[in-house]
């Protein structure tokens, strides 16, 4: 089944179409964002063949795939320590929510790591002064390193 999993992803990305919005190449102020085309004389939105695809359900992802993040897991987004109990490693993977602040976090990513559960949005959530001090004992062991030389 994981090889499965694996071609339909491959399939997702090859399908992968990009979509021009009407207009993004003639002016710098129009966004490359995709917006249905509306105008009444709009050779986009008639089809024309040279203006461009529009969206449409062809271009759409397999059943079996959509809504998965390209490592091949689900993703499951994460509020607290209690959200991580019913998290299966072989076929989910996390996302820490926004909101979350850096102890939480920090002590919600050990957590993980314990259980093997893979983060997608990993970050360092060590207290910064913690970071500072431990830069600072580094380069006091390499200076004091280069003396003994």
């Amino acid at each position: 089944m994981a090889d499965e999993i694996r071609r339909l992803l491959k399939v997702r990305k090859s399908k992968d179409a990009r979509f021009k919005r009407e207009g993004v190449d003639k002016k710098d102020r129009i966004k490359d964002s995709w917006r249905r085309p509306r105008g009444l004389h709009s050779k986009q939105r008639r089809q024309r063949k040279a203006k461009g695809p529009l969206p449409t359900p062809g271009y759409g992802s397999p059943l079996a795939v959509r809504g998965m993040h390209p490592c091949g897991l689900r993703e499951v987004r994460v509020f607290n320590l209690n959200d991580l109990e019913g998290v299966d490693p072989a076929t989910h993977a996390i996302r820490i929510a926004a909101t979350v602040g850096r102890k939480k976090r920090e002590v919600m990513q050990n957590k993980a790591a314990e259980l093997n559960i893979r983060i997608l949005n990993w970050k360092d959530a060590t207290h910064p002064g913690q970071k500072k001090a431990s830069a600072e004992v580094v380069a006091a062991e390499e200076d004091h390193n280069e003396e003994e030389e």
